[in-house]
């Protein structure tokens, strides 16, 4: 006689399926496999082995998919490491799975077979494993009548538990399909009509209304930590650190990226580690609510709210931190204070852009006031600082140095340093100097907020002079610093010149040019001047952050196709889209933002924009599809 893992099941006809208000909602195909495995790993439901991998074309046992059933049931948290009674004949106190097994039978997901048997290390069936799944979503047996399983497969495509799954009704399944039928099963809703992932983790809410699952909040909450990277730091995580997944800033990294001070989370399910290396040093200008129990803190003019005890101790009166110090603060993945610094060559020396200079009030340690100058600087290592100065001469715009020393911290005014040379294909090199491996580099462009920019992006460029306002070399005599001049025209904006007025009759000389740039439109005129500028893509140049300088008419190159992020155009020759290049379609009359996806995969005729020849530094700005 054929044994089944669950006994005396009568099913045939489906029976809740039918029932008003349970039907599922519809969903989008599967996820791709990468989505599903982070969710499920997140969850702690299905982890990989001791690399990581999670082994997807292996076979599944009995005992490996009810192990997975009880990390997906309410009662995850209540199983033990051990049982004191075998759960089967065959299934021992000793083997690994009896405390899962145990747990199963205790909720009822699972029975042995018509000999008492569980067989554990059989491969399981997709029927055997769905009629777990039903169980967990609180079908009873009682449900379904007639020959087993058809009732059930009945509700297990009606409740589109079968997206992604490949495995037939009786053979064995494997871990791809069960990594599939677990995903499902968190966006499917039970008896009582919830989605079973808000009823598993029910203080997240992690799925809408509309069935969609929230996945940063699901990470986020497996994220464990921080703890911050010094000697030894990788004894806190609970887990081979040299076998773990790495993202380092939200990119793809590696273990050795992680930099001292870094603050680092992980999550032991996910085998995976993100390290933060966002940092501001400044002065200490006031604690709230008070200076003995601070849960926000505000240094270089921002507040930042405190989130782990640690630092709140490190930046109270208790921890020895007074107003008027300055202070490193250590930034988490939420941007609050997740630690307090210690001084290093990293704070010691800074060199930046002056953002601003203006007279602030200051608290000091009595809790009296008192106003002094204060200058806000953009350094290249991306982050803003703010100190007070006594250095007269210092105006927006200029360069600085800055040095925390012991004797307090002093801050220059820099003189440019030229450089002329051109970068080499992989970023390494700028004429006859090496940059360092942490090179510090930021964009410019008048009052306009400098940008972080990476080798990478610099490749191939040839910088003629003043294109580079000032270098610094490190001991090693590499670049370890550097500030552009306008470089890479990424600190513009990019879009349509759609509307054209220009007048020259007599005295009177004026013009007004309609732009769009990202769907929003916008008006730059003059009452002296004529741009003689068309009705093309456009470079908005800005002299601000919000104010704009003039614009400029871009150079189109004829697409002969697109492949990835390169425009190929007459010739074969080879143009760089820009990351944040504007798409529009164009009907003959107005133009419409789209992407490239949508474009490139229709019956559209191309045509691509650039501000300025690749090895200048330029991109592909503006692609208007016909």
């Amino acid at each position: 006689m054929k044994q089944r893992l669950l006994s005396g099941l009568l099913c045939a006809a489906l029976v809740l399926g039918l029932l008003p208000g349970l039907a599922p909602s519809a969903r989008a195909a599967a996820p791709a496999e990468e989505e599903a495995a982070q969710v499920l790993s997140a969850l702690d439901i299905m982890v990989g082995d001791q690399n990581g991998d999670l082994n997807l074309g292996a076979s599944l046992t009995r005992a490996e998919f009810t192990k997975m059933a009880v990390a997906a049931s309410t009662s995850r948290d209540a199983v033990g490491d051990t049982v004191a009674v075998k759960p089967y004949p065959d299934v021992p106190e000793t083997h690994w799975a009896a405390p899962y097994i145990k747990a199963a039978v205790d909720l009822g997901l699972v029975e042995g077979d018509l000999h008492g048997n569980f067989n554990p290390s059989r491969t399981i069936t997709l029927a055997e494993g769905v009629t777990i799944v039903l169980r967990l979503l609180g079908y009873e047996d009682s449900a379904f009548t007639g020959a087993w399983p058809s009732g059930q497969m009945a509700q297990y495509r009606a409740l589109e538990l079968n997206e992604g799954v490949t495995a037939a009704q009786n053979s064995a399944m494997k871990r791809r399909d069960a990594l599939y039928l677990f995903y499902n099963l968190m966006l499917a809703k039970n008896v009582e009509g919830a989605y079973y992932l808000n009823v598993l983790e029910p203080t997240l809410n992690l799925v809408n209304t509309d069935g969609e699952l929230d996945r940063v909040a699901l990470i986020n909450s497996a994220m464990e930590g921080p703890v911050v990277a010094s000697s030894g730091w990788q004894s806190s995580v609970p887990f081979d650190t040299g076998s773990a997944t790495v993202y380092r800033n939200g990119g793809t990294s590696s273990l050795a990226a992680i930099q001292s001070q870094d603050v680092v989370y992980w999550s032991d399910s996910m085998r995976t580690i993100w390290a933060y290396s966002d940092k501001v040093t400044g002065t200490l200008e006031s604690r709230t609510p008070s200076a003995s129990s601070p849960d926000s803190v505000t240094v270089a003019g921002r507040t930042y709210d405190i989130e782990t005890t640690e630092a709140a101790y490190a930046l109270s009166d208790l921890g020895g931190c007074q107003v008027g110090d300055s202070v490193t603060l250590l930034l988490g993945r939420s941007g609050g204070v997740a630690a307090v610094g210690q001084a290093s060559a990293a704070q010691d020396l800074v060199y930046g852009v002056v953002l601003s200079v203006e007279t602030t009030t200051y608290e000091d340690s009595g809790g009296d006031t008192y106003n002094t100058r204060t200058a806000t600087i953009f350094g290249t290592d991306g982050n803003t600082y703010r100190y007070p100065i006594d250095n007269r001469s210092l105006a927006a715009g200029h360069l600085a140095r800055v040095v925390n020393g012991e004797s307090g911290v002093e801050i220059t005014g820099l003189s440019s340093t030229r450089l002329t040379g051109r970068m080499s294909a992989d970023g390494a090199t700028l004429g006859r100097y090496e940059l360092a491996s942490n090179v510090q580099i930021i964009d410019t462009y008048e009052s306009c907020t400098p940008i972080q920019v990476y080798p990478s992006r610099l490749a191939g460029t040839n910088f003629t002079d003043g294109m580079i306002r000032f270098y610094a070399l490190n001991a090693q005599g590499e670049i370890s610093h550097m500030i552009l001049d306008d470089a890479t025209g990424d600190l513009h904006q990019y879009g349509i010149i759609t509307g054209v007025s220009e007048v020259s009759m007599g005295l009177v000389t004026n013009s007004a040019y309609t732009y769009d740039v990202g769907g929003v439109t916008g008006v730059f005129s003059s009452g002296t001047t004529i741009y003689n500028l068309e009705t093309s893509p456009c470079q908005v140049k800005m002299e601000s952050d919000s104010t704009v300088e003039r614009l400029y008419n871009l150079t189109e190159v004829e697409v002969e196709s697109v492949s990835g992020s390169t425009v190929i155009g007459p010739q074969n020759r080879q143009y760089t889209i820009a990351e944040d290049a504007a798409v529009y379609v164009y009907d003959g009359r107005d133009y419409q933002l789209s992407s490239l996806d949508r474009v490139t995969g229709g019956d559209y005729d191309l045509t691509a924009w650039y501000d300025k020849p690749e090895n200048e530094g330029g991109r592909i700005r503006v692609i208007i599809a016909r």
